[in-house]
This record gives structure tokens, C-alpha cells and sequence, in this order.
């Protein structure tokens, strides 16, 4: 995400890395395809919740004498909201515990692996000689939907997301999500580990000349 792809740029000031989206923002991208568009409206809660009681207002409706007693029953609509969003759209420790931690780990070492690659390229071709760049991959926990996946470029002093242009961009998309690790794959690993943002640093000192040297050649 930069201020290019999106429609609310200022989303993306920094206070402190890492700057994270998850259930803090809302998130427009530029030229969304109403797919997209509708996966970003699932994650917003209110609309989550809205969607789960539906049913109970329809009862209501329906049969009128019921809407007394379900508008006081709200200890009702907190289990079911409870059990829809952290029964069925997050996985519970149970689940999570039979998940295959060395495939997760494998697709952990992948993340490293192509993030380097493309936090080397962009380095290399930005021509810098110190400080550091980090790729931090930010997803969803929301299951049983396409994966949700926010990919950023953070940098420090000061704190920033950094602004790619769009052969920077196009470098992402290169070396990202490549064979074996797809979005899904990450998803998966980091419900098995509970953990759904992931950075990858790189040290601009340890960009090798050779790297240097294919960026300076285009």
C-alpha cells in the first residue's frame, strides 16, 4: 500500500513501527474490483454484527409477538455474535493446537526468503548505502473468506510508511507470494501460530554489490 494505490493516503502516517491496519483503519484502495470491495466491507465489524442479528429482527418482524422477548434477551444476541466471530470466523485454540506447526514454520522461512528479495531490489535501486528497510505483512484473521492481505514497505527516523513508485511496486508483486507461498499458505500459517502481521528487515549495509550492480543496469 502507498498513497498512490489508495484513496485515503492518510491512513498511512506512522506513529510507531509497526504501523498495523488490521481493526484499526479502514482501508480504500484505488480501482478495487467489487470483490475486493466486498471482502473490505466484511471486515468491518459493525456490519459483521448487523449481519449476524439480522436473523433475530426477520423473527421479530415475521412473528410479533416474539420481538418483546428477543429485544430482551441481549444476553442472546452476545452469545451468538460471540460464537459467529470467534467460533466461525477465527479458529479456536483447539483447532489451532491440531494445525501443522513445521508446515507453518516452512511457510514462515518462504516470507523471509522472497521478502529479502524484494527489500534488496528496492534498496539496491533507491541506492542506499545505510539504514533499513522492512516489509511488513499484515493479514486478516477472518477465515472461510478470501485471504486479506496488507503489504507495506516501513521505514525508521523518522517512522514512515514508505512511498513506492511503481516499479518498486512491481518488484513486490515479482518476488511475493511466489510458488509455494501464496496468501492462503500465510493465512493458514499464521492461524496455526496466532500471529498475523510479519516483518522482514533488511540492513541497507548487507545489500551486496552484485544486487548494486543489476539495479544500476535497470
Amino acid at each position: 500500500m502507498t498513497e498512490d494505490t489508495l484513496l485515503n493516503p492518510q491512513i498511512l502516517e506512522v506513529r510507531q513501527l509497526p504501523r498495523r491496519f488490521v481493526d484499526r483503519v479502514s482501508v480504500w484502495p484505488r480501482r478495487a474490483s467489487p470483490g475486493v470491495i466486498a471482502r473490505l466491507l466484511i471486515e468491518m465489524q459493525l456490519l459483521r454484527y448487523a449481519a449476524w442479528l439480522a436473523p433475530l429482527v426477520v423473527v421479530a418482524l415475521i412473528w410479533r409477538q416474539s420481538a418483546l422477548p428477543l429485544s430482551q434477551a441481549p444476553i442472546l444476541m452476545i452469545i451468538l455474535v460471540g460464537f459467529m466471530e470467534l467460533r466461525v470466523l477465527r479458529a479456536p485454540p483447539a483447532q489451532r493446537a491440531k494445525m501443522d506447526r513445521d508446515a507453518a514454520a516452512r511457510v514462515q522461512d518462504l516470507l523471509r526468503v522472497q521478502g529479502r528479495a524484494a527489500l534488496t531490489r528496492i534498496a539496491a535501486g533507491r541506492g542506499m548505502q545505510a539504514g533499513a528497510l522492512r516489509l511488513v505483512v499484515e493479514q486478516s484473521p477472518l477465515r472461510l473468506l478470501p485471504p486479506l492481505t496488507f503489504v507495506t514497505v516501513q521505514a525508521e527516523d523518522p517512522p514512515r510508511v514508505v512511498d513506492l513508485d511503481e516499479a518498486e511496486r512491481a518488484v513486490l508483486a515479482e518476488e511475493l507470494f511466489q510458488g509455494a507461498l501464496t496468501e492462503r499458505a500465510l493465512h493458514s500459517a499464521n492461524t496455526a501460530e496466532d500471529e498475523f502481521l510479519r516483518e522482514v528487515e533488511l540492513d541497507a549495509r548487507g545489500v551486496s554489490a552484485h544486487a548494486r550492480l543489476a539495479a544500476a543496469l535497470g
